[in-house]
């Protein structure tokens, strides 16, 4: 008969000896403990499979799991293999269905209908507010108050938005698991009402003339990286969204013919908007003066894809940034030139636009619209409305960029160019 395996104790755990090579110690029933030269001990468990063949399933570090936890785990273990159940199969499967993997699964089904920053931030989100608490959590077991405390610690840092944003994250990925089987119900449905009101604010803006002329002075004399300095001067510009800004791509501009293609996808769209429009792109002209910055920045950035890489992140193995701009960069730009985030923003400049082409320049609100990619009313159906009024948003960019070259002129008077102008 082979000889009896010696039971393992703490005492014997404690005080066994390293060696220069890893070996084990025994606890009988497949469980032993290996003991490596660094002296870290793990927990181990040899079985064969109920399919046949031979596994090892890991058990933790000792003393992060005790010698008692080590055998509930054991007879756990043991009790699946005598049902014909693979533990490391169960094992697999928990770990597939706790919140992080079907929240990554979900965020990666979402990201074909996208804006590649919108996805980014998702993610950003979801694992700076969510995976570090619940993350490992098996979906099924998080109940509403576990995940109202995870929000409520976002709220207490005074992210009340973020906190909105994060429940919301949390509730599509419940409804996804639903879906796919694997929850039962959306607990943070039970949440309405628990967070802190949202009070609505604007993008601050700067609409005064002589405030905005001297902006635009300073953002000129900007000493910072000349990458943040080009993007602070074509922002106002173009006025889109900071976004679309920091993801623009060499490839969507023709310098030749002065214009700006942004995908569809891009855009900030319904998702099912998204879909139904795919393979579109809002079309923005160029003035002169755009132009004139893309082509100083070209020889700098012109070989990679992105036209405003990151500053911060280094380069690849082709020498190309493959990340745009920090979301904060430009924000924090206009901070370091004394305008704080009471006063202006990047965002801010879609608000000076819309202000000034319509009250000073007198450009009609349906063409302005476009040009900011608002939805604009329109009898004769949508799709017909997109093609409309190029002609007039050409000559609207050029004059817009000549009104702001008058703005930053100390001492010339502003005049009005109407609508009827000629360039």
């Amino acid at each position: 008969m082979p000889k009896a395996v010696k039971k393992l104790t703490d005492a014997r755990i404690r005080t066994a000896k390293l060696r220069d090579k890893p070996y084990r110690l025994s606890h009988g029933e497949g469980l032993y403990l290996i003991i490596k030269p660094d002296g870290s001990k793990l927990w181990r468990f040899d079985y064969t499979r109920p399919a046949g063949g031979r596994n090892t399933l890991a058990f933790g570090k000792y003393p992060d799991t005790s010698l008692v936890e080590a055998q509930e785990k054991l007879r756990g273990a043991r009790k699946q293999i005598a049902d014909k159940i693979d533990p490391s199969d169960v094992r697999k499967t928990s770990q597939e269905e706790t919140f992080e993997p079907i929240a990554l699964e979900w965020l990666k089904k979402k990201k074909q209908v996208w804006s590649e920053s919108h996805t980014v931030t998702t993610m950003a989100r979801m694992k700076n507010n969510l995976f570090p608490w619940i993350g490992k959590r098996p979906l099924r077991e998080i109940t509403a108050t576990e995940l109202l405390s995870v929000l409520r610690r976002i709220e207490s840092r005074g992210a009340v938005e973020t906190a909105h944003r994060c429940k919301s994250i949390a509730g599509q990925v419940f409804c996804y698991a639903v879906s796919t089987g694997r929850a039962d119900r959306d607990v943070s449905s039970d949440l309405k009402g628990a967070l802190q009101e949202v009070i609505p604010t604007h993008h601050p803006a700067l609409l005064d003339e002589v405030k905005l002329g001297q902006l635009l002075r300073d953002i000129d004399s900007y000493s910072g990286h000349f990458i943040t300095c080009c993007a602070l001067q074509l922002a106002p510009l173009v006025f889109q969204r900071p976004g679309e800004l920091r993801f623009a791509e060499w490839c969507e501009f023709n310098l030749d013919k002065s214009t700006w293609e942004i995908p569809i996808e891009r855009m900030k769209l319904k998702t099912n908007q998204k879909i139904k429009r795919a393979g579109e792109k809002h079309l923005i002209p160029l003035s002169h003066q755009a132009v004139a910055i893309l082509r100083e920045i070209q020889p700098l950035t012109g070989a990679g894809r992105l036209v405003f890489p990151s500053i911060r992140i280094a380069p690849d193995t082709k020498g190309r940034n493959a990340k745009p701009l920090s979301e904060n960069t430009l924000n924090a730009a206009l901070r370091n030139l004394g305008y704080d985030k009471k006063t202006h923003s990047t965002h801010g400049w879609r608000a000076v636009a819309r202000t000034k082409l319509d009250e000073i320049l007198g450009h009609t609100p349906t063409a302005i619209e476009k040009q900011l990619f608002h939805a604009v009313a329109d009898p004769l159906g949508e799709s017909y409305n997109r093609a409309q009024h190029l002609d007039e948003r050409f000559r609207m960019m050029q004059i817009w960029a000549d009104y702001l070259d008058g703005l930053k002129e100390v001492k010339a008077k502003v005049i009005p160019i109407r609508k009827n102008s000629t360039v």
